[in-house]
């Protein structure tokens, strides 16, 4: 269990789920239309931020574009690496002037294996290219 305090009042809480999230709690997701999100599915995706619950399709989704959250790896996440969404919306490792077409969303602050959660300090609001 983390030390870190989830809750957060920068949590955004008007956005819906455009398909079933139900198992897609802690992925990165992207805007799908003005008023609902899906999961990120491309390395070069835009994230809005992590999904904080596990919404079905209709449900609200509660989104987090910036601060400490716990991120789904997509693989192996050092303790420091840079992040990146996966095709698939997990957290990836990304390295910077190499993985120039990625968004750099934040800094790993715990590490993790294939599909286990980790911490993350997480900037999607300020997202820029990993040039």
């Amino acid at each position: 269990m983390s030390a870190y305090d989830f809750t957060s009042a920068n949590d955004i809480g008007t956005l819906t789920a455009y398909a079933d999230l139900s198992a897609k709690q802690y992925y990165f997701v992207k805007m799908h239309s003005a008023t609902q999100v899906t999961v990120c599915a491309a390395i070069t995706d835009k994230p809005i931020g992590v999904l904080q619950n596990n919404p079905e399709a209709g449900q609200q989704a509660i989104v987090r574009p910036f601060g400490v959250s716990e991120v789904s790896a997509d693989g192996t996440i050092a303790v420091g690496a840079s992040l990146g969404t996966s095709a698939d919306g997990q957290a990836d490792s990304i390295a910077a002037g190499t993985d120039t077409t990625v968004y750099l969303v934040g800094t790993a602050i715990g590490g993790a294996s294939a599909n286990e959660t980790f911490t993350a300090l997480i900037n999607c609001a300020g997202a820029g290219r990993a040039a």
